[in-house]
Order: C-alpha cells, then structure tokens, then sequence
C-alpha cells in the first residue's frame, strides 16, 4: 500500500478529476468500482443537484468516493452543510484559501485534499492541515494557475517543500505519465482529460468526440484576467483572441465570456460558441472507452513501463 491508496482505503493510486460538466456520479462511481477514487464535480451543480448525485453514488458504489468543491461557488455554506448531512468522506476543496473549510470538514472526520498550483500554496495548504494536496501543471485543462509551471517543474518543487502526501496532477492520461509522476515525487496521480473521454463521463458526445481528435497544440491557457483556462481552439476561443488583439479591459473580456458557456460546450455540445477545457495530453487520447477498460490499460502500462525502467 502506497500514501494514497493507504489514505483513501483504494486498490490503486489514481484518483478521478471533479470536472466541471463530466463529473457525474455515473462516472465517480465507475472510476471507484475499477479501483481509483471517483470524484463528484460540485462546481457544475446546483446543492439539490449535489445532494442526488452523492445519493446515487452511494447506490452505485461500495466504494469509497468523493466530492470536488471549487471555493468560490456562490452556495458554499449549503454545499458544505450538504456534504456532512450525506457523509461524504473524501473532501477536494479547489480554488480558494484552504484555511476557510479545512477545520470544519476535519472537524466532521472528513479527509481533505487541497488542490494547488504552486509550492508556496501547497505549504499553506500543509499549515491548514489538509490530509494531502494535488499539485496541478499548466498542462492541465480547465481552471490553472497563472504561473504557467509545468507539472514536470511542480512536482519536485511541492515534494520539497511537504511533507503530506502528494497527487500529481495535469498531463497524466497514461500508465508511462503515472510512473513519471512518482519517480518525480508524488505519490499517486490525479487524471482528469482521460476521464472526460469516457463512457461514463456526463459530457456531451460531440465534446468526447473533439477530444479524440484533438492533435498537439489544439488547446491554449487563455483568460487570465478573469480566471486562467485552459480551452480547445474553436469560434469562442478565437472570438477571445480578435478581443485580445483591441486590448480590451476584464469587463470586456467577461462580456465576451458571459454565462454557462461552460456548460453550452462540454454538457450541450455546442462546439462552435461554447468553452471546450480539457488538458493538453487529449492528443494522446484516441478512443472513448469504459473507465473500468481505462484503469486496467493505465495499471497495466505502469507496471510494464517499472519493468523497461529496471533495465536501463
């Protein structure tokens, strides 16, 4: 038993994304019966929203899962009330001080994992007394750190300065990425594009489709005035770069952005006007597969990849 899988009572260090609009309990679910930890994606749900998917998954898994929180949503103190009312045991708080909810989930026996960008923040999240931290690279799809460091730079830098346990995060897909992750420091990984090209995953079909056939170089990290994201070159994103080129100022910008694009791309499958995330390693996923099949290729390949690594 490694830190991770010892910490989350898992048969295998990989823990699930909570992606906005892909993270349903169909795919926490899944990903915990094959052996990982399934996260539930708060930030696309209203509370009641949350409350039915945290129900459903305790009917689709034995398993232990969990619920990812971005901080700043607007209903922060329901969602929290929520997760203890249902006993959710796994807490990923994102996108915000680790200080405002950490002693009030542990308070509750609740295990929390704080997810970061940097090592400066990873060792705030350490004094908040979060169980263990993800170290998110800029590869990554989706809301990112501004300081563009990539996951192969992070990773070292975080385990230098912790401690806790460490997940790697941001351009892990494969069992050769999830080996390099720990060779660099962490103790287990956190993947989340792969996941998103999964059966189970409650994006919409034309958006797994686009991340199938995204090549390298189809994703940017653009908006950083607002929030950095890391989006697929479509209309909307070119739309964003003819405003850039007019300098325009952060009201401009979140004119442009407007209301649940988010939602428009990835859960409705508007391709052309709404925001595509995902990470920069979709050009090395190829197929939308069942997550069960998913693990057992990653699990494989690492322990293939420990093998040719032995020999060198």
């Amino acid at each position: 038993m490694n830190k991770i899988t010892q910490l989350f009572n898992i048969q295998y260090p990989i823990v699930q994304g909570g992606m906005i609009w892909n993270s349903g309990y169909k795919l926490a679910s899944a990903v915990s019966n094959a052996g990982g930890l399934g996260l539930i994606g708060a930030g696309s749900m209203y509370p009641h929203i949350l409350r039915e998917h945290i129900q459903k998954c305790k009917k689709a898994t034995d398993k232990p899962f969990g619920v990812n929180v971005p901080m700043l949503y607007p209903n922060i103190e329901e969602i929290m009330q929520i997760l203890v009312e249902e006993e959710v045991r796994i807490v990923f708080t994102s996108a915000g001080n680790p200080k405002t909810w950490t002693s009030f989930l542990k308070e509750k026996g609740i295990t929390v994992v704080h997810v970061v960008s940097s090592s400066k923040f990873a060792l705030k999240a350490q004094e908040a007394g979060v169980d263990a931290v993800v170290a998110e690279g800029f590869e990554a799809g989706g809301h990112n750190g501004r300081e563009e460091t990539t996951t192969l730079t992070l990773i070292p830098m975080v385990r230098e300065k912790i401690n806790i346990p460490l997940i790697a995060a941001g351009g892990i897909a494969t069992g050769r990425g999830m080996l390099a992750a720990m060779v660099l420091g962490a103790d287990g990984v956190q993947m989340g594009s792969r996941f998103a090209a999964s059966v189970e995953s409650s994006a919409h079909d034309d958006f797994k489709k686009t991340i199938i056939d995204l090549e390298e170089g189809g994703t940017h990290l653009t908006l950083k005035e607002l929030a950095p994201v890391r989006l697929i070159k479509n209309k909307f994103y070119n739309d964003v770069q003819e405003l850039y080129a007019k300098c325009p100022t952060t009201d401009e910008l979140k004119e442009l952005l407007g209301r649940a694009r988010a939602k428009r791309g990835m859960f409705e499958g508007d391709l052309v006007e709404g925001e595509l995330e995902i990470g920069q390693i979709a050009g090395l996923i190829n197929d939308i597969k069942p997550v069960a099949d998913i693990v057992d290729e990653v699990i494989a390949e690492f322990e293939l990849a420990k093998k040719e690594v032995t020999t060198f």
